[in-house]
């Protein structure tokens, strides 16, 4: 096949450039770089099945050359970073997403949205399932993550509905694994790199609001196999074993082997209390679900932090 990636120099972007060039795919990316890197991709860098575009999926029209699968996953997607580029997360999520629909049906292409469980916001229904409508506040701090990638749900269904586009939604819970960024904000990466140097864990609120972790390799696994499927309905990948916080945050200690203590934070607007995907649909349809725990997948976190600290 031949498949366009954007964000594919991001940290999932960038496993999803491995898997379909590991079988033997021709893959493009399309990135402007604002928050991914070009080390995530360098080993493919001078490959004959492989071509950056460092350019702005906002501004990109169209491609030459035929085109079988388009995978969307543009976007800043830590709160740091939406909340720091605020703007071109939106535009990411309506004009970029609008951009990449226009190419999937110009080239007759399957359209595979990155969308997010921050759509279901601070939610009132708990596991959250594929039918909850979610709990977002539209003008809050959150929301041009939260409603942009609602609006790109909603325009994918349309395409869908209107010109026959063969389109997924996958609603990506907490992920993690090697290549997050150490200041992008997100909980895992923040813990670690403080445990590594010994640093006051930052705990925002009392920590006990939950999250649920799913590791990279996994998170790639029910991509790729969804992306196979004929479904247009969104569907959650993530890994409905809950923590705390404060619970994600002794094993993070216990793996490093850190003395650091906590260091207490208000708990920023919209924050939700609770996330933990209903995978059923995934588990029918994929026959998909995770396989690496937390404390086998943190372990490899942890090393590749170490390695870079």
């Amino acid at each position: 096949m031949r498949v366009v990636i954007t964000g594919g120099a991001g940290f999932i972007g960038s496993y999803l450039v491995d898997h379909y060039i590991n079988t033997d795919n021709e893959v493009i990316v399309i990135d402007n770089l604002i928050t991914g890197h070009e080390d995530n991709i360098k080993q493919h860098l001078g490959k004959k099945q492989f071509q950056f575009l460092k350019e702005d999926v906002v501004e990109v029209s169209t491609l030459a050359g035929p085109i079988d699968l388009i995978l969307h996953f543009a976007s800043p997607a830590s709160p740091f970073d939406y909340l720091r580029y605020p703007i071109e997360t939106m535009k990411t999520a309506s004009y970029g997403t609008h951009n990449m629909l226009e190419l999937a049906k110009e080239k007759n292409a399957k359209f595979v949205l990155a969308s997010t469980s921050e759509v279901y916001g601070d939610p009132a229904v708990h596991p959250q399932k594929e039918d909850y409508w979610g709990n977002v506040n539209p003008v809050g701090p959150r929301a041009v993550y939260d409603e942009g990638k609602r609006f790109a749900e909603a325009i994918t269904v349309a395409y869908h509905g209107v010109y026959g586009v063969a389109t997924n939604i996958v609603r990506i819970f907490n992920t993690y694994g090697e290549r997050m960024r150490e200041g992008d904000g997100r909980v895992i990466p923040t813990f670690v790199t403080q445990a590594l140097r010994d640093e006051p864990l930052s705990i925002f609120g009392d920590g006990k609001q939950t999250r649920s972790f799913c590791y990279v390799s996994d998170m790639i696994r029910g991509i790729t196999q969804l992306a196979k499927i004929d479904y247009q309905m969104p569907i959650n990948l993530g890994d409905p074993h809950e923590f705390t916080i404060i619970e994600l945050a002794e094993v993070v200690k216990e793996l490093t082997g850190t003395g650091s203590e906590y260091a207490f934070m208000p708990l920023p607007q919209d924050d939700p209390k609770k996330r933990k995907p209903d995978i059923s649909v995934a588990k029918e349809l994929l026959n998909w679900e995770p396989e690496v725990g937390l404390k086998q997948g943190l372990t490899r976190v942890i090393e590749w932090f170490r390695r870079r600290i």
